[in-house]
């Protein structure tokens, strides 16, 4: 029996390269070795980004099938038709205003400009003072809103860029934010500041995560991981901010998002896990204990975006109703978004974002060390800030106090979970997982549902259309507790569907019919261009007057 032999796999292959280019020429073997270098590079590159090579792929052949001439002249057709009618819709509601599409030759009067102001404000087809609107106010109150008058007058024309000259202006803010610490249980370390909305608290979170991790861990390319019913702010600010977005399916039936993808979704690069208390489509919360033990375990942040449930989300354990826990009490969260002109009832133009440490918020400002004017920072996208909205914020939140805030609370979850009764009572819909707050969103598997927002449109309710898979929400406000609006609410919705249910295969006619189309266009650029000329209407005036 021969004895064991060892290969060198080492100078067998390098004796085949030698053998494979021993007579050729040495210009010949240095443009092979750089092709193959190059050539190597760039398919790891390729294989290797964020998004697979499928969905590049797609983009790719629509990009190309669109510079096709008869489909460019189609999509250009329909995106203008489209078109036309926003701009139309736009046109019938101000028949009765004349534009101004020039500074007037002289000043108008006071009077006359707020019998104007009044004139605008009554154009619209819904009355929300009555509660018929899904969210967009959250409240209003005659004595709240003369007290917010006077404190934004006084305070219209105040800067907090500048605390050296308003100083009081900043403490304001500083005890807002101190205040929703302390609603989110936040420690003695917790901070944050004001911002002019949601969106912009959740921009400002994911600045700052970025650059921490650039800082920290030297991530270049940086990803963050987001259930798919995250808000949209969260791909607004992967735009703006050059981060890839990871979109994780949620659990089907409980509509939470599913914790063993969002661990399978975690690389190097991951700088952000994400979970909603609650998300807007079904108002379900994420379960936000077994994101902060992932946090914990592989040492990245976790945001909570709770915008729209903001104070009463914060109340509704101690209002008496059972949710999971979401807040700084939980191991491993590291900041929460909270919008103070939703259920904070302060006015439009105000949020708030908080952090566990400074380490995090210091990577949200933005310093300016070597500009001629000056070094300048700013802790937020605006340099220049409304001091008004800052102190109407505070002063909202003053004549709340706690014990206001309680009361709203249960006010707007007792009404929130009749209306989801009602609407589990009625044969042909279904309710999308259980609400944990305020927002009830519905679907039917026999009719269409957006023939139901259609038929509650006409009855005078605005609610909100979803899509992936259809569906409609209401989000209860303050407004939905006035005395009879959701029972009547609830005969209306009861009343629309037993008339749908007469022929409920008849397809979805009208301006509802876009949301259904919408979903079964693969190229979603398209449905991007119909949004930008959407965008762009509400900008539209005549030419002439």
């Amino acid at each position: 029996m021969p004895p064991f032999q060892v290969v060198d796999c080492t100078k067998v292959l390098t004796g085949g390269v030698n053998r494979a280019f021993g007579n050729r020429e040495p210009w010949l073997v240095a443009t092979i070795t750089a092709t193959t270098v190059l050539g190597t590079v760039w398919l790891w590159t390729f294989i290797n980004q964020d998004e697979s090579i499928l969905v590049r792929g797609k983009r790719q052949f629509f990009r190309l099938a669109k510079r096709l001439p008869a489909v460019r002249r189609k999509i250009d057709a329909e995106v203008s038709k489209a078109k036309d009618n926003f701009e139309g819709e736009i046109r019938r509601s101000c028949t009765n205003l004349t534009w101004s599409l020039e500074l007037p030759e002289h000043g108008l009067g006071h009077d006359e400009i707020l019998q104007l102001v009044d004139k605008h404000l009554n154009i619209g087809h819904y009355n929300w003072r009555e509660g018929r609107v899904s969210g967009a106010v959250y409240g209003f109150n005659e004595e709240l809103v003369e007290l917010i008058t006077q404190v934004y007058g006084k305070t219209s024309y105040t800067n907090p860029l500048h605390p050296d000259i308003f100083p009081g202006v900043c403490k304001m803010e500083a005890e807002v934010v101190r205040m929703a610490c302390t609603l989110f249980h936040g420690d003695a370390n917790s901070c944050g500041t004001m911002t002019t909305g949601g969106t912009e608290s959740i921009l400002m979170a994911c600045k700052a995560y970025r650059d921490y991790a650039r800082e920290t861990r030297n991530v270049q390319r940086p990803n963050m991981i987001v259930p798919k019913t995250v808000h949209a702010a969260f791909d607004k600010a992967a735009q703006y901010f050059n981060i890839h977005i990871r979109y994780v399916d949620v659990d089907p039936k409980t509509l939470n998002v599913d914790v063993k993808a969002v661990k399978r979704a975690i690389n190097s690069n991951t700088i952000l896990l994400v979970g909603s208390a609650p998300n807007f489509p079904y108002g379900t919360i994420d379960d936000i204990e077994a994101i902060g033990a992932l946090g914990v375990k592989y040492n990245i942040p976790v945001h909570v975006d709770a915008c729209l449930g903001s104070f009463v989300v914060a109340l509704t354990r101690e209002a008496g109703y059972k949710i999971p826990p979401f807040d700084f009490a939980v191991n491993g969260v590291t900041s929460i978004s909270a919008d103070t002109h939703k259920y904070g009832f302060a006015p439009k133009g105000s949020s708030i974002i908080l952090y566990s440490d400074h380490k995090y918020l210091n990577h949200q400002f933005t310093v300016t060390t070597d500009w001629p004017g000056g070094v300048y920072g700013s802790p937020t996208v605006n340099g220049s800030r409304a001091g008004g909205i800052i102190a109407a914020c505070w002063a909202t939140m003053m004549s709340f106090g706690h014990e206001g805030y309680l009361e709203a609370t249960k006010r707007i979850v007792d009404t929130a979970r009749y209306v989801e009764a009602g609407i589990r009572a009625v044969e042909g819909v279904f309710v999308f997982g259980k609400p944990a707050t305020s927002v009830v969103a519905i679907g039917s598997n026999v009719f269409d549902i957006f023939r139901l927002s259609d038929a509650l449109c006409k009855l005078g309710w605005n609610l909100n259309a979803l899509q992936f898979p259809s569906g409609i929400h209401i989000c209860i406000t303050d407004m939905h507790t006035q005395p009879g609006v959701a029972d009547k609410f609830l005969a209306d919705f009861n009343g629309a569907v037993e008339e749908i249910m007469k022929d409920p295969g008849r397809p979805v006619e009208g301006k509802m019919a876009i949301y259904g189309v919408a979903q079964g266009i693969p190229d979603r650029t398209v449905v991007g261009d119909v949004t930008r000329a959407f965008l762009n209407s509400m900008y539209y005036t005549p030419n002439k007057k």
